[in-house]
């Protein structure tokens, strides 16, 4: 198992907090504060935050604060590669710091082997949202992403839904071909365009490659959500 170091500021209009931890890769892990050690919820209790901007130091990364009793998660989003994220892409609806909640990271490194790739996503569904994962994509060949947790399809994991947005994050360096949605016969039912991100050119966000909001795809079992990528 590899890990690496995520790190993430949680702030509003007055305060900023600095959370960060060495964490597994493939791994969701609490990030405590830097100065007391302490966890989300003891150290700003009922807050309310309204941005979150976060690192790691090289793949790809993604964050979401947890209740640790519920496992209900109030908010989420991307890590940027360290030294290229940004304040005002972090704001998100403010929400108020509950006593058991935590924030907690998830990476994934850069794939040792050439033309290889790892790939992360947010799939927002009328489900609710949960991290997808596709590890060692072969460039250039369309390979499916499932539930970063349970390893399931989107026609298992999201069955009898709608899938009402997508963000992808492919490793630095990493272009996104497409994205394509394929049902149970292998039919294609929805595609896209893809991008860089970060410093390359034609990126337009340091978080992500693709990002698509305001979607109303019916998903049905047997369903396939796949990527096409090309590695740095």
């Amino acid at each position: 198992m590899t890990t690496q170091k995520a790190g993430i500021t949680v702030a509003n209009n007055q305060i900023a907090k600095d959370f960060e931890a060495t964490i597994t890769d493939g791994v969701w892990s609490n990030l405590p504060d830097t100065l007391s050690g302490s966890n989300l919820g003891i150290l700003i209790p009922n807050a309310m935050v309204n941005r979150a901007v976060g690192t790691y130091q090289a793949g790809v990364g993604a964050w979401r604060i947890i209740n640790a009793q519920t496992l209900a998660v109030s908010r989420r989003g991307w890590l940027g590669l360290r030294g290229y994220s940004c304040y005002k892409s972090g704001a998100f609806g403010a929400h108020r710091v509950g006593p058991n909640e935590i924030i907690q990271g998830y990476t994934r490194p850069v794939d040792a082997t050439s033309a290889k790739a790892n790939v992360i996503a947010w799939v927002h569904t009328t489900k609710g949202t949960e991290l997808y994962e596709t590890t060692a994509v072969d460039d250039n060949t369309a390979t499916e992403i499932k539930t970063a947790l349970q390893d399931q399809t989107i026609g298992d994991a999201a069955f009898n839904s709608n899938m009402t947005g997508l963000s992808v994050q492919v490793e630095d360096g990493g272009q996104l071909t497409s994205v394509l949605l394929y049902d149970s016969a292998g039919g294609l039912v929805w595609q896209s365009k893809g991008n860089h991100r970060g410093t390359n050119n034609g990126g337009t966000s340091a978080y992500y490659n693709f990002m698509a909001e305001g979607l109303a795809i019916p998903i049905g079992k047997g369903f396939s959500l796949k990527v096409v990528t090309v590695s740095a």
